[in-house]
């Protein structure tokens, strides 16, 4: 049945009315997906400093633990923890009762000892004396055989004469021309002379044998002098030892009081009165002094870290202890070897641990300390440094919210916030993730990749992709991760807070 026209209309217009419906619900739905976004212009910072912040403790350049030298009970503490002590001022007494009776007998061993030497030479004295006249019995000996052999020789010649005279004698008794008296006394006196040529031979040879034993005796003198001069020498020896160790006793009793090695401050006192102090291998620990007259900070950088710190560099120390202070420091010693969070002893550990992080211990040496503040300081107070790693002038820098990260187009196609620089993909990896900013021009976003130089605290440099006076998208960090090349957004109009998040 055909359709009258005022139905016709009616139709028509419901039909309208259905349109227009859908379009504005369709404008106001694509409106409310307009999302709201904080932006920001470029601009070139006079100044961008890089910066490595770590924590750790004041710890002085020099300190030492007194430990006891000498055992006994300790009697007497002079200073309390805290107190300020300078080099020579007695801190510890150890009870020198025991010591002071080891030093009395070893003064007497060395008192023996030192009357052995004396006896010693004494004996070498009268040994030499003995010798003396040993030597000079020698010499008489040699010539008492010097005159006997004169006598010999005198009485040789003697016999040689009466026996040529006998030869006469008997020749002219013979011949009638003497008569027998005459051949009897040259026979006598032959006989004579012939018992004293005997006579002296036997004295000779007698008073060489009184000589060989004269020889014999001053050569046993010489031996008994030797004798002497060894065991002189072994006294003495025993001497010396004896007095070494009285010196060491006398040191050891000058120790039981224990003297302030150096000009600095009480860190620790672990011992008490009353305790028995050890020596030896297990010594005892009384106490220790740290000299704050220079001062240092030690932090734990992190791996990730590490190689921006170098040293010369020139940092910031705050101490717990004094608040928002800050003090001036340099970077002394960066040390080589990574030690675990979870590591108290440090070294290199037989096992690898790959699940642990790792960090670095960096010493800085404070500077330009103030009287009051280096009288406030104190080993083991806890301290934060940040240390300026890299400066730049004139920079073109963002807000780190404003870098964003897109996956390579094999990956997902959704961005994140920036986390690490990335670098040219080399041949045959895996394609890398772009780095860059979302401009905003009109009231849609554009994509563009940049290149970063070093960071700030909340910056970020900026070396190619972008110039001064550009827009682009800070955040908030929800709606970076949505946004898409051409996207129509609008800009924030409530005041953002610190994280760049709207107030309501």
């Amino acid at each position: 049945m055909a359709l009258s026209r005022k139905k016709k209309i009616i139709i028509g217009v419901v039909v309208v009315a259905v349109l227009a419906i859908a379009v504005i619900v369709s404008v106001i739905a694509s409106r409310k997906e307009e999302p709201e976004v904080v932006t920001v212009k470029i601009n070139v910072r006079p100044e961008l400093k890089q910066t490595v912040t770590a924590s750790g403790e004041v710890r002085p350049i020099r300190y030492i633990r007194l430990t006891s030298e000498v055992a006994g009970r300790i009697e007497e503490i002079y200073v309390n923890a805290g107190d300020m002590v300078t080099q020579g001022k007695p801190l510890v007494r150890v009870d020198p009762t025991q010591l002071q009776s080891s030093q009395e007998a070893q003064w007497a061993a060395t008192q023996a000892s030192l009357n052995d030497v004396q006896n010693a030479r004494n004996a070498v004295n009268s040994a030499q004396q003995s010798l003396v006249v040993a030597e000079a019995s020698v010499a008489a000996a040699k010539q008492q055989v010097v005159a006997f052999q004169t006598s010999v020789d005198r009485a040789q010649i003697d016999l040689n004469t009466a026996a040529r005279e006998l030869k006469r004698y008997t020749d002219l008794i013979e011949a009638g021309v003497s008569s027998r008296l005459e051949y009897d006394t040259a026979r006598d006196r032959y006989e004579t002379a012939k018992i004293a040529l005997e006579t002296a031979k036997a004295n000779l040879e007698a008073q060489k044998i009184a000589v060989k034993e004269a020889q014999e005796r001053a050569n046993q003198q010489k031996i008994a002098v030797k004798e002497a001069q060894t065991s002189i020498k072994s006294s003495e020896m025993r001497a010396n030892q004896q007095a070494a160790m009285l010196r060491g006793q006398q040191s050891q009793r000058s120790k039981a009081t224990q003297l302030s090695p150096l000009n600095g401050v009480v860190a620790d006192i672990p011992a008490r009165v009353g305790e028995y102090a050890v020596a030896s291998l297990s010594t005892t620990p009384l106490m220790t002094i740290a000299d704050m007259s220079q001062i240092n900070v030690e932090v734990n950088v992190d791996e990730t870290e590490i190689n921006n710190v170098k040293v010369g560099q020139e940092a910031k120390v705050k101490v717990d202890a004094l608040g928002d202070k800050e003090i001036k420091a340099v970077v002394t010693q960066k040390n080589p070897l990574a030690i675990s969070k979870s590591d108290t002893t440090g070294g290199l550990s037989n096992r690898v641990n790959v699940q642990e992080a790792k960090e670095f211990k960096v010493t800085l040496e404070l500077r330009e300390l103030s009287e009051d503040i280096q009288n406030s300081l104190r080993p083991g107070m806890s301290s934060t440094a940040t240390i300026t790693t890299d400066t730049k002038n004139n920079v073109l820098a963002v807000p780190l919210e404003s870098i964003v990260e897109k996956a390579p187009p094999s990956a997902s196609p959704s961005a994140t916030v920036a986390g690490s620089v990335p670098g040219p993909t080399p041949v045959g990896d895996k394609p890398k993730a772009q780095k860059g900013v979302y401009l905003i021009e009109g009231n849609k976003v554009r994509f563009v990749e940049v290149t970063t130089g070093i960071t700030g605290e909340a910056d970020i440099e900026v070396t190619s992709g972008l110039k001064p006076d550009m827009e682009v998208v800070r955040g908030p960090s929800r709606v970076l991760k949505t946004l898409k090349d051409g996207m129509t957004v609008k800009r924030q109009t409530k005041k953002p807070d610190a994280n760049g998040n709207a107030n309501n």
